[in-house]
């Protein structure tokens, strides 16, 4: 970065006395700290983040200036040759009141290298993210889902050994068979015993979780929590209540093979959005305009249950749909496989974590599997007039949420109604910089929002007389 951008961001976290999710404060005026996790958080993270050297956060995130430039870049640089990969940092110079101050600007590695960790001690003990404005260590299951794809590892055909041959071959199972067959010939003059192992629904004799969840007359008696939950809620909250208390307009738990949740799913929200009927004042015809396309909302299903982490790790998480009054949201465990990004989201062929699910769907008719669920989503909302669909990847959870027509007087991307709605429970710096994790800094948040939020008496400070307290929280008035 240039010397004056530098200056900018040193005066912009003195103005809101925070580091952020971006940005990492250390003195440095008595020797070279220790940055190994930073580096390794800012290098897992989505857009990187830049390590500050020569502000002090115990002293009022005064300016310091750090002991020697020159050693202080050497030394970081061979903390920086110690991780895997290794990082190659941008370094900048500048000079704030005659003391100078270096920025290391770390970019985000692939995520087909990641995680990034410190090599001293390994991926599990070594492998950081960023939480707020701190490093945390990642969680196996964390680590496990990088490696899952560096390594070809497909959960879907892990063995159920509870389970034998004969729980798979089921009514659905003989109808995939005669498809399979009539689809692809070249099958037909295998045995059956043959094609499953290939299409991968057994090994060795027993059924994987892929031919589990596909054919099994009830797959939940081998994986209790491999399901959906769907609930249905009055307000724009879980606490919500309607005028008679009730806490859940609907509450369902949707089990059963993978067609059937996506269509059970789908029955349930259909019988929970609203539905317009429209005339034509010309021809006097009568329309139905669902709350949400139907089309989207079965591709999000579709999607949730095809592209799910089906590891170990996530035995216990079922996939959950919500229903607001203002918004449906769907989230499955197992964020953005590979080296799918959010930004590439539906323009580009991805990476495939099931791909023996995927091509079962296929065959039995349910899905194209021509990553065209993305692009028909977001033209679905658009043909409909209403927002865009929100992604969001985040921890290994992949989550999208549509806005229903309600929500057009309030644009998803009105940052002040998200801030005041999030502080309708009093929240802290790092709570909201949470909230905007990857999309903001937490100090461009606080000069460009919340200051004047407060100014304006739209938000309150819950210890007014002592505004740099630690324990400061905001709440929308």
């Amino acid at each position: 970065m240039l010397d004056n951008e530098l200056v900018d961001m040193v005066k912009q976290i003195q103005l809101v006395c925070s580091e952020s999710n971006k940005i990492e404060i250390k003195a440095a005026n008595k020797g070279c700290p220790k940055v190994r996790d930073s580096l390794s958080s800012f290098s897992n993270q989505s857009g990187g983040g830049v390590i500050i050297f020569g502000v002090d956060e115990n002293d009022g995130y005064e300016v310091c200036g750090v002991y020697d430039a020159a050693d202080l870049m050497k030394k970081v640089e061979a903390q920086c040759q110690e991780m895997t990969p290794v990082i190659r940092p941008l370094f900048s110079v500048a000079s704030i009141d005659g003391k100078t101050v270096v920025s290391a600007e770390i970019q985000e590695i692939d995520n087909a290298d990641k995680p990034c960790f410190y090599s001293g001690v390994g991926r599990l003990k070594g492998s950081y993210v960023r939480s707020g404005d701190a490093d945390r260590l990642m969680t196996e299951y964390e680590v496990y889902s990088y490696e899952a794809f560096k390594k070809s590892i497909h959960d879907e055909l892990r063995t159920c050994e509870r389970a034998f041959e004969k729980d798979i071959q089921t009514n659905t199972f003989k109808l995939y068979f005669d498809l399979l067959k009539s689809k692809k010939p070249n099958l037909a003059e295998l045995s059956n015993e043959e094609i499953c192992r290939l299409q991968g629904f057994t090994d060795e004799g027993k059924p994987t979780l892929a031919g589990i969840m596909l054919f099994s007359n009830y797959p939940q008696a081998f994986f209790p929590q491999l399901c959906i939950t769907a609930v249905s809620v009055p307000g724009t909250e879980i606490s919500s209540t309607a005028s008679v208390g009730e806490r859940f307009i609907d509450n369902q738990r949707i089990d059963g093979t993978l067609v059937q949740m996506l269509n059970d799913a789908l029955v349930f929200v259909r019988k929970n959005m609203k539905t317009a009927t429209i005339i034509d004042p010309n021809t006097g015809k009568r329309t139905d305009k669902t709350e949400y396309p139907v089309i989207a909302i079965r591709e999000l299903i579709l999607n949730a249950l095809i592209h799910r982490d089906y590891s170990i790790h996530t035995d216990t998480t079922p996939i959950t749909i919500k229903m607001f009054s203002d918004r449906f949201e769907i989230e499955n465990p197992g964020g953005l496989y590979g080296r799918m990004t959010l930004d590439r989201l539906g323009k580009v062929s991805a990476d495939t974590r099931n791909p023996k699910i995927a091509g079962a769907m296929e065959i039995l008719g349910e899905t194209e599997n021509r990553y065209s669920g993305i692009p028909t989503i977001i033209n679905a909302m658009e043909e409909s007039g209403l927002p865009a669909p929100k992604f969001e990847s985040d921890r290994g959870v992949f989550k999208v949420t549509l806005y229903n027509s309600a929500a057009e007087s309030v644009p998803i991307d009105d940052i002040e109604t998200e801030i005041l709605e999030f502080c309708k429970t009093p929240r802290s710096r790092n709570e909201i910089a949470e909230f905007f994790n990857g999309r903001m800094t937490i100090a461009y948040v606080m000069e460009r929002y919340v200051k004047p939020m407060i100014a304006s008496g739209r938000l309150i400070m819950t210890i007014p007389e002592k505004p740099k307290s630690k324990y400061q929280k905001f709440l929308a008035r």
